[in-house]
């Protein structure tokens, strides 16, 4: 082999490995906090300038190192947020020991000053997402820990009305149950771990925001190409900010943890909102 094509062959392989190490070791744990404005239709005065921060998909379990999302979690604290809404995936289930992880992770939970709320995501259900004492645990031991989980139910906090959509995948998706409790002429933030539900024929006359998650981002993402693999039916939802140009805007949070370790594009994010007057 000629000298310069050595050195071009070991040149590739040294820049893979890099990419390597730096996907595995390095951007899975660059947590992000991503800061945006919520514009929202009739909300109250007292409410402007209040914060909103997202947590989504934390995937508690033995994929990766969970220290991680404490180590997060107590940065998020220092933010000192009104409101916290955690949207879906606490946990990766394999076994009970899933629940004594969530445990752990949950004495540091981020908690808003004025309300703390979640909705469940699939893996939340355990096996086959068909798991309802998987389920009923997660959502026990997040109750406790002072996240109100919104199994179809809403909430109204200050004036601010917050809606629950239980997961796509599981076992207790009703979510007309609880959309059917829309007023118009008050401000929504609906939580609904799967952004497919967006396309499904059941918002009614809806208009306020939808906070997801369950995309990851897609976790690896080409420079300037859309992400290769989505666990989503609309290529569209993989992550951010989209219009839905009915009055409903979807956002999509890019989760705290992983399935695997490994992401390339597409850093582990926390979303900070502003609300302000539509």
């Amino acid at each position: 082999m000629k000298r310069r094509r050595f050195i071009q062959l070991a040149g590739l392989a040294g820049t893979g490995l890099a990419t390597g190490l730096y996907t595995w070791q390095i951007e899975p744990f660059w947590l992000e906090f991503v800061y945006r404005p919520m514009r929202v239709k009739h909300l109250p005065k007292q409410l402007v300038g209040k914060t909103v921060i997202q947590i989504s998909d934390m995937h508690v379990g033995n994929r990766f190192d969970y220290n991680f999302l404490i180590e997060s979690f107590k940065k998020a604290q220092k933010l000192n947020p009104d409101f916290v809404v955690y949207t879906g995936d606490f946990v990766n289930y394999e076994n009970k020991e899933q629940h004594k992880q969530l445990d752990e992770v949950l004495k540091h939970a981020v908690i808003g000053s004025k309300g703390t709320l979640g909705v469940l995501g699939n893996h939340d259900y355990g096996k086959n997402w068909a798991e309802d004492n998987v389920a009923n645990k997660v959502e026990h031991q997040l109750n406790t820990s002072g996240i109100q989980i919104l199994r179809n139910q809403h909430i109204n906090i200050e004036g601010l009305n917050f809606l629950g959509v239980d997961d796509y995948w599981g076992t207790n998706f009703k979510p007309t149950r609880v959309l059917n409790q829309y007023q118009p002429n008050q401000p929504h933030i609906t939580l609904c771990h799967n952004p497919d539900v967006c396309d499904l024929d059941v918002w009614g006359d809806y208009q306020g925001w939808i906070l997801s998650g369950h995309t990851h981002g897609g976790q690896c993402k080409p420079p300037f190409l859309p992400p290769p693999m989505l666990p989503v039916e609309n290529d569209l939802y993989s992550a951010g900010e989209i219009d839905l140009k009915d009055g409903r805007i979807l956002y999509i949070n890019r989760a705290i943890g992983h399935l695997f370790q490994v992401r390339f594009n597409v850093r582990p994010e926390i979303t900070v909102f502003t609300l302000e007057m539509a």
